[in-house]
């Protein structure tokens, strides 16, 4: 009984972390069923619109890398404690801006607390579980975080309609300061946090160094052509695109952006489970999601007219659903082509990538739709989400491309009777001329 005790513990002290992020979950995709009345609200077009949202995520791309730095340095309760604070407050001055400026400032407040959430909790994961439990607490809690996105779909938008953009921002905000006290009781360290803060010139160069080996670009590339679809669409350009672009009604379009969380939390687990046992296989489905995503974008833009029926849009968002779970492959492959000293730069490096491409996805939807506006039924933003697609065929290539040469490590290494971290077989397709990175057993 008395040692069941620690890991009773370890739960509830996790319990109280991952409701922070979820809460960050939530605040990330605030702006994807407010769109249409924050253009009004600011008096903005679409592409100022768009910087909203590719502000935060670029801030949070940014951040990964220094959060981990932060959170050996500080501590999880300290870091998931401060970033709940940012939260709350970037969501109330959200709530009162009156301006653009201002408006850009809150979510950057948010984006920068948004940061500070999901590296503390795999660190807090780590400290706090047995080995044997990680992935499983790990997988959990991705999946519950990603109910916060669901909040934040036709239950957000049900709050605007009835009680508007200042009380409903107000609410929230001030209910996620409130939790601030329970993330400093509850979440405790594991570990003390003292490791001794790292000149810049050893963090740039342990960065490179991470950057230089082939499974840590696959990685990259890998969470840049997967997750991005879906992160777009659920931050800001999906609620739109169904109402203006398909005739979806805005109450049916709601529900239809949940689809695209409740697909990464059935899928999470779903996908985990199969990287897991059948690691071979894990690049292969890599590739054939990439192909069902690039004919499902087919599908939605050639359909004769541009408004196909509700069941095909349905179909096509689980497929961008599953983007979130598939992008989990980058983090495996981060954790065996990287030494162990070096996995937790690679992993923000990695989680860089599909935030970055989801910044990048935003801006550029918006831009072709200030440049498309008065386009006849709807085809401005048909023309618009072709800049997805391209985004999407030019991270498959590149994912190919790194593919073939980190399965070129793997093949040098086994040559070597080195231990490799997968047992692959040889291809006519395959790279002759390996470089020669050590590859991680």
């Amino acid at each position: 009984m008395a040692a069941d005790r620690p890991e009773r513990r370890a739960w509830w002290i996790w319990s109280a972390a991952v409701v922070a992020y979820l809460a960050a979950v939530f605040h990330r995709g605030s702006l994807g069923v407010a769109g249409t009345q924050a253009l009004e609200r600011f008096d903005v077009g679409p592409a100022a619109l768009s910087a909203f949202t590719v502000l935060q995520v670029g801030i949070y791309a940014g951040m990964q890398i220094p959060t981990g730095l932060l959170v050996d340095r500080f501590g999880p309760r300290r870091v998931i404690t401060a970033a709940v604070l940012l939260l709350g407050t970037g969501q109330v001055l959200f709530a009162i801006a009156a301006s653009y400026p201002m408006g850009l400032v809150a979510r950057a407040v948010l984006g920068l607390g948004d940061a500070l959430t999901w590296v503390s909790i795999l660190r807090l994961v780590a400290t706090s579980f047995p080995a044997r439990r990680y992935a499983l607490v790990a997988t959990v809690s991705s999946a519950l975080g990603a109910l916060g996105g669901v909040a934040a779909t036709f239950p957000l938008a049900a709050a605007l309609r009835s009680l508007g953009w200042t009380a409903t921002f107000l609410l929230v905000g001030a209910l996620t300061l409130g939790y601030a006290v329970i993330t400093s009781t509850m979440v405790r360290d594991a570990a003390p946090g003292d490791a001794p803060p790292r000149r810049r010139g050893a963090v740039v160069q342990q960065v490179r160094t991470a950057w230089s080996v082939p499974g840590t670009r696959l990685a990259f590339w890998t969470h840049f052509c997967t997750m991005f679809t879906s992160g777009a669409l659920t931050l800001l350009w999906g609620f739109p695109y169904l109402v203006e672009g398909l005739g979806v009604p805005a109450a049916t379009a709601s529900v239809l952006l949940s689809v695209l969380i409740i697909g990464q939390v059935v899928g999470g687990p779903v996908v985990g489970a199969l990287i897991g046992r059948r690691p071979e296989c894990r690049m292969w489905m890599v590739m054939g999601y990439l192909g069902v995503n690039a004919l499902s974008w087919a599908l939605l833009l050639g359909w004769p007219g541009g408004r196909p029926p509700l069941a095909v849009i349905v179909a096509t968002f689980l497929v961008f659903a599953f983007g979130g779970p598939v992008s989990s492959v980058a983090f495996a492959l981060v954790r065996d082509y990287n030494p162990v000293c070096q996995v937790g730069t690679a992993t923000g490096v990695a989680n860089a990538g599909g935030h970055s491409a989801t910044a990048l996805g935003v801006l550029c939807v918006g831009l072709v739709l200030d440049l498309a506006q008065g386009m006849p039924g709807g085809s401005e933003y048909r023309v618009a989400m072709l800049t997805l697609v391209a985004m999407l065929l030019f991270g498959a290539f590149r994912t190919a491309v790194w593919w073939r040469r980190a399965r070129a490590e793997v093949f040098a290494a086994q040559a070597r009777g080195d231990d490799v971290p997968v047992l692959l077989t040889r291809h006519r397709w395959d790279l002759d001329t390996p470089r020669r990175t050590p590859v991680a057993a």
